[in-house]
């Protein structure tokens, strides 16, 4: 059985002011031609299907159109949530949709979801919390999530030595090593701590464990426990990742071989550092329709950098500087004791790091009365 592994499609994601939707569906055609070319009887999605709970009319019509071609080819889909999914949009018709070979394991409601296809056992964890887990077993002992899943494979009737393929969505660490971020991961992966880790030696008994949650590509222990990676790049973190999906081809022994096959976006990120000169400059023009992250090193900040560059680059995401000034600014905690310093002190400092040179009355004016809005200064309205 050949199976795609795919993860964090994210749909309906923006990348600063700039709509997705289109590179999102080019990606997509570009998964459907793997799926006919290497002829996959089935994909496993492994959560962060839409980029938000409430997803849009786009992002539902783009998912519709994916499932359908997907079905149309034959295809089997095993669908699970993430935590960007709302677990009542992603379950709706799923009934229906089992029927036509798409099963949907939105929500964990005490029982591992099992489905056997063709001798091969499927098992899908939608994204879970300990806390959750600890509702339907109350005289287990779960604190922590690598507890919770322990128990939910103890009681989910995995068979071991079987031909079994697990899908989950949750950040899963192996040999003592914490999977490689990738920057476009929400705040709560970011910042995940020891308690929402879970061992990739909780996997044993499954030929292969396909995963999402985070966007870099990579596997976690061993091979056949992967991060596929989100199949564009959403963030600065991504501009260098080698993007691809997973071609996995498990045997009726349950051997198992995965191939990476690698996938080229409609337009690809770059970040471009240099003075404004140098960026602009004809032999280094390329590419001009790439999305483009830009830091500038000119001293002086440049009077409408953003739209001189963006008339070159039209899909220019973000411009920041890094110069003397910014690098002092790193060195230098000018809010150390803040709680001793008046609003003017911290403004005025942070104003001579970045200009280099005294604030204004004027502009100290138009600061103190921004602050007064967003309640950081006594000044009234």
């Amino acid at each position: 059985m050949r199976l795609l592994h795919l993860g964090d499609l994210h749909i309906g994601r923006s990348l600063g002011d700039f709509d997705l939707l289109a590179d999102q569906r080019y990606i997509l055609d570009e998964i459907l031609r793997v799926v006919r070319e290497y002829q996959v009887d089935g994909v496993l999605l492994a959560g962060d299907i839409y980029d938000r709970p409430v997803p849009s009319e786009g992002a539902v019509r783009l998912l519709d159109y994916f499932l359908s071609s997907l079905s149309e080819l034959a295809a089997k889909v095993f669908i699970i949530s993430g935590n960007h999914d709302s677990d009542e949009r992603l379950n709706f018709g799923s009934r229906f949709f089992e029927a036509r070979g798409i099963f949907i394991a939105s929500k964990y409601q005490g029982e591992l979801y099992h489905r056997c296809i063709d001798g091969v056992n499927f098992y899908l964890l939608p994204f879970v919390k300990a806390s959750q887990v600890k509702h339907f077993f109350p005289d287990e002992r779960i604190e922590s999530y690598d507890q919770a899943v322990k128990v939910i494979l103890r009681h989910g009737g995995v068979q071991p030595g079987a031909c079994n393929v697990l899908v989950a969505h949750q950040f899963v660490a192996g040999g003592g090593l914490v999977p490689e971020l990738a920057g476009s991961e929400s705040a709560a992966v970011q910042n995940v701590g020891l308690v929402e880790q879970i061992g990739a030696d909780n996997f044993a008994d499954f030929s292969y464990v396909a995963l999402g949650h985070i966007h870099r590509p990579q596997q976690v222990g061993r091979r056949t426990v992967r991060y596929a990676g989100s199949p564009l790049k959403y963030s600065l973190g991504e501009c260098h990742d080698a993007k691809s999906i997973p071609l996995v081809t498990i045997e009726e022994d349950g051997s198992t071989e995965v191939e990476l096959i690698p996938l080229k976006p409609r337009r690809e990120l770059r970040h471009l550092t240099g003075r404004l000169e140098q960026i602009l400059a004809g032999e280094n023009l390329q590419d001009t329709d790439d999305y483009i992250y830009v830091t500038l090193t000119d001293e002086e900040p440049r009077d409408n950098a953003m739209g001189i560059i963006q008339g070159y680059y039209p899909n220019t995401v973000r411009l920041d500087y890094r110069n003397s000034r910014t690098m002092a600014m790193e060195r230098e905690d000018i809010f150390a004791a803040s709680e001793l310093r008046s609003f003017e002190e911290l403004a005025g400092d942070f104003y001579r790091l970045v200009y280099g040179q005294e604030i204004s009355e004027e502009e100290m004016a138009v600061l103190k009365e921004i602050g007064a809005k967003a309640g950081v200064t006594d000044e009234a309205d």
